[in-house]
Parts: structure tokens; sequence; C-alpha cells
């Protein structure tokens, strides 16, 4: 199986979507690989992905994650790389944002839309976050 994600927003709610697909599909072989763009760059920056908003009036959720033991995004985005899933950094998001490589989480592939296009176009799912 080969998976498809484009996170292109970027608070929490959406992390945990984003890693929740990757992270079950890498555990059941899937060949995983996520494009990070506009605000969804926040789910991979090294110090934003600790501090990912709930949307608004959705702030219970957090006690809710924790009672459930869901762990946290900055567990999320470690478990995702162990896994051996392919984070895709866009280029143009981060030239327009004046965003350098060294803000985002290691092991992070910088790339254009024709990289990820390269990777999901023989994708068995692909999928919009």
């Amino acid at each position: 199986m080969k998976v498809a994600i484009i996170a292109a927003n970027g608070n929490a709610f959406d992390a945990y979507k984003v890693f929740n697909i990757a992270t079950a599909a890498a555990a059941t072989d899937g060949e995983v690989a996520v494009f990070f763009t506009f605000e969804g760059l926040n789910l991979i920056h090294k110090e934003g992905h600790k501090q990912l908003p709930l949307p608004e009036g959705k702030e219970a959720f957090q006690e809710g994650f924790e009672k459930a033991n869901v762990p946290s995004i900055p567990e999320l985005v470690e478990m995702a790389r162990e896994m051996g899933v392919k984070f895709i950094a866009c280029q143009m998001t981060m030239d327009v944002m004046g965003l350098e490589e060294e803000a985002l989480v290691d092991g992070v592939e910088v790339g254009g839309a024709a990289t990820f296009l390269n990777f999901a176009k023989d994708a068995n799912i692909t999928l919009s976050f």
C-alpha cells in the first residue's frame, strides 16, 4: 500500500489526523509520504509542533487526548519518522515564509510539488488535511 498525504493546515486537530493516518499506514507496512505546505509546515517546525493550537471552542479535547493516552504531537512526529514516513516540506512555501530548513525537524526532504507528485502518482490512497 502506498499512501500520499497533503498537510496544508496547521492546528492540533490537523496534526492528529495527519500523523494518525501516516503512522497507521506505516504500521501496516505501507509506504507513506506527507507533503507539508502553507500552515501545514507548523506540524514539522521544531518549535511550532510543540504548541499547536486546538480549534477555537475545542480546548476541552486536550483533556480527552490525555485521558485516552493519545501520544502528543511531538511524540507522533517522532513515531512517524522512526516508522519511515517520508516528510516533504514545500520549497515554495518555505521561500514565501522565509523559513529555513534548519527550523524543521530532522529528516525532512525539501522539495516542490513535483517531488510530491512523483511519489503520489501511483499511490493507492491520497488524502489532504
